[in-house]
């Protein structure tokens, strides 16, 4: 039987670093998501695993660290929150020019500047939209509770290999300080050598026979070189979305109206979904679990079938832009959010759905 234990998101991703066999964690501390390191720091994995948690001297550090450590094919990663993965987005850009794998937690907090420590959703359009300098995407996975915390993990780093690309978690304050029971999965011991040369064969491991070095850099001086090397990415970004985009869907079969919301606002729509089908009115939830790529077709087919949708978010209105992008004036949709770590009830999203509509 499954291990079941009660725990904090940001506690689920430590625990699941060090259940999936994870090399190496690089990071610096930043509310709200220092409980990842502190978790990490008194299970001390160095001791049972081998895997090495070090605290860097910035966010900076910890991302260059991350490149270094992702050269050699080793499975690792970082986490920070918002103004820390601004610091970041320089070397997540250089991690995707130079196609390396690594996965990074960002565990949102109210902006812009410093901000507040309270939840918010409003890096949205840093991390989807690609936050740092060149035409690149990094694959953004949206979790909704601690289990997916703990399971987002694994399934972030089969992505970056997979596809030789950073994947960011991108999690809002309170799916990070939330407490659930998480299920535990079987544990993943880390790789071999062997297996390690066998799922990263283009890694620097040292010098050898065949190989007397080994360069993995983002840098092309000529111009034609590098739009061959954009051109490439863009086929790879292509192939992401055509084979990876996931979403779930919550009471659509009859919907006539829908809500798109992603992390903790699905959870809340989910309650305002059962209370307008008390009331008569036939109303349905999609939730993006992946942000990039997007749940583009899905949502172009269903603007076939609802008379409206309306966007829910912890920010100003950075995903309604995508999902009026994928409906493309099929229906209308509206647009509903607070900001500044204030969370919405159940009642006021309804209130401002049936504005929206025209409806009591």
């Amino acid at each position: 039987m499954a291990e079941k234990i009660l725990m904090k998101g940001n506690e689920a991703i430590a625990v699941s670093a060090i259940r999936n066999g994870v090399d190496g964690y690089f990071g610096y501390p930043i509310t709200p998501q220092s409980e990842v390191m502190e978790t990490l720091m008194k299970e001390k994995p160095w001791e049972t695993t081998g895997m090495v948690v070090l605290q860097a001297e910035s966010e900076t550090s910890s991302i260059n660290m991350v490149y270094g450590g992702a050269c050699t094919g080793k499975k690792v990663m970082t986490s920070s929150s918002s103004p820390g993965i601004s610091l970041m987005c320089e070397g997540i850009s250089y991690l995707a020019g130079a196609e390396l794998p690594c996965l990074v937690v960002n565990v949102m907090r109210g902006g812009p500047g410093l901000g507040t420590i309270q939840p918010s959703q409003s890096d949205y359009n840093q991390c989807v939209k690609g936050g740092g300098h060149g035409d690149y995407n990094a694959i953004v996975l949206a979790p909704a509770s601690a289990q997916d915390m703990y399971d987002f993990v694994d399934w972030g780093f089969e992505l970056a290999f997979k596809y030789r690309t950073p994947v960011i978690l991108l999690a809002d304050g309170i799916v990070g300080q939330m407490m659930e029971k998480v299920e535990l999965r079987e544990m993943k011991p880390r790789r071999t050598k062997e297996e390690l040369l066998a799922a990263a064969p283009w890694a620097t491991t040292g010098k050898t026979a065949d190989r007397p070095y080994n360069v993995i850099t983002s840098l092309a001086l000529e111009s034609d070189v590098q739009e061959k090397f954009n051109q490439k990415l863009q086929a790879k970004y292509k192939e992401i979305v055509e084979k990876e985009a996931t979403h779930t869907e919550y009471m659509t079969e009859d919907a006539e109206y829908l809500f798109v919301a992603f992390g903790c606002s699905a959870r809340i729509c989910e309650a305002v979904v059962d209370d307008l089908r008390e009331q008569g009115i036939k109303a349905g939830l999609l939730r993006p679990v992946t942000l990039f790529p997007f749940a583009t077709k899905r949502l172009a087919e269903l603007s076939k079938q609802v008379k409206s949708m309306m966007s829910i978010e912890l920010n100003a209105g950075q995903m309604v832009e995508d999902v009026r992008l994928a409906v493309n004036g099929a229906c209308p949709v509206g647009f509903y959010g607070r900001q500044g770590g204030n969370i919405y009830t159940p009642d006021e999203i309804a209130d401002a759905f049936k504005k929206f509509n025209n409806l009591k």
